[in-house]
């Protein structure tokens, strides 16, 4: 079934030394492939679908910095907002589609990839038309509102020879690059335990707040990030899982969507992980490493910018704040995507990842119904 953005909406009622950032890039950990550098390539082509704050803000200004990349296509409901960003950012009003034409982009042979920016409920629709327009999708996180969605996109992806990648900014940021490389490398000894929480005040009426468009409530928006941190970090997938929700405001905001999740996760090495998400107050976002030598935390650890390492072990402290301002996080995963295109290489963070994470939020989301641990197969 074929919808638009605005039917959607209304159908739901309504060298330790140095600093982070320079040290990253001698190592060269974000993606970037040497030829990426060079100057005079050709740039990968996005269109963008969607015109919300993340591709507003962020995406689109980290694609203007960026160095293989660049937005040649809008897709939005509102004619008048797209125009305003297609003069912007130099994009040709022949360019600029709606929800009910998007399939006339398969024409556009400028358009290499698309980066859907839409609410989760929509991911899987507009990933499965850009497959089938053949388009390569850039997809926001979380990538769907359920396993079986995820299923059908990396399916229709596959079919029509295109690639999908998850937006897990996360995995090319220097700072968490910087924590995997000290883990992997003893710098805490054996990682014991890793507790993460990321959260915050919800306004009413945010479209976050409606399951049927979000999926769930806040483990679904910036739980996940803790979630994926624990298993980066570990370099594990974990064996069992338990949850447990709540909502404590009863304000008319929480009607079909959790306010608090806490869960754990018991990971194949024994170490166990505890995590919390909220729309009801300011966890912050930040991950703390507890090991045999020490210990390592990252706050913040998952935002735009700004983000602070700061770890003792070995004998050693380290005390590093990037200065990776705003929004090169966005750049890095669209040059990402780029190399991934123009040099045939798989994304980093595939729809496999995606996957792989709404089975555990599928199953973290069961343990709260079911008042008990769950496996995971």
């Amino acid at each position: 079934m074929k919808r638009s953005r605005r039917d959607f909406l209304g159908m739901l009622g309504g060298a330790a030394a140095l600093p982070l950032a320079a040290r990253s890039e001698l190592v060269n950990p974000t993606g970037y492939s040497r030829a990426a550098q060079a100057s005079g390539e050709r740039k990968v082509g996005y269109g963008i679908v969607g015109l919300g704050r993340i591709s507003m803000g962020q995406f689109m200004p980290g694609v203007r910095i960026s160095q293989r990349s660049k937005i040649v296509a809008l897709v939005s409901g509102h004619r008048d907002k797209a125009e305003r960003m297609a003069g912007r950012y130099g994009v040709s009003t022949q360019s600029v589609y709606n929800y009910e034409n998007f399939e006339e982009i398969a024409h556009n042979q400028e358009v290499d990839a698309l980066y859907i920016a839409l609410p989760n409920g929509m991911h899987s629709e507009y990933t499965i038309r850009g497959a089938k327009a053949g388009k390569h999708v850039l997809c926001e996180k979380p990538m769907a509102s359920s396993v079986a969605e995820c299923e059908q996109m990396i399916a229709a992806c596959r079919a029509a020879g295109r690639k999908l990648m998850i937006a897990y900014r996360c995995q090319l940021e220097p700072t968490n690059l910087r924590a995997i490389e000290l883990i992997k490398q003893g710098y805490v000894g054996t990682v014991e335990s890793i507790h993460s929480a990321d959260g915050f005040n919800i306004s009413p009426g945010e479209w976050r707040l409606n399951k049927k468009m979000a999926g769930g409530g806040p483990m679904m928006d910036v739980g996940i990030y803790s979630l994926e941190a624990c298993c980066y970090l570990t370099g594990e997938v974990p064996v069992e899982v338990s949850g447990i929700s709540s909502v404590i405001d009863h304000d008319g905001r929480f009607q079909e969507v959790e306010e608090n999740l806490v869960w754990t996760m018991r990971f194949p090495s024994g170490i166990i992980t505890t995590c919390q998400t909220s729309y009801g107050s300011e966890l912050g976002n930040t991950f703390h490493v507890s090991g045999s030598k020490g210990w390592m935390d990252a706050d913040p650890a998952f935002i735009y910018e700004g983000l602070h390492l700061r770890a003792k072990g070995n004998g050693a402290a380290i005390d590093q704040p990037t200065d990776d301002p705003s929004p090169r996080q966005f750049a890095r995963q669209a040059d990402h995507f780029a190399d991934c295109i123009l040099e045939n290489h798989e994304p980093k963070t595939p729809g496999e990842l995606g996957l792989r994470d709404m089975r555990l939020i599928e199953l973290i989301y069961r343990s709260c119904q079911e008042g008990r641990p769950v496996k995971v197969s």
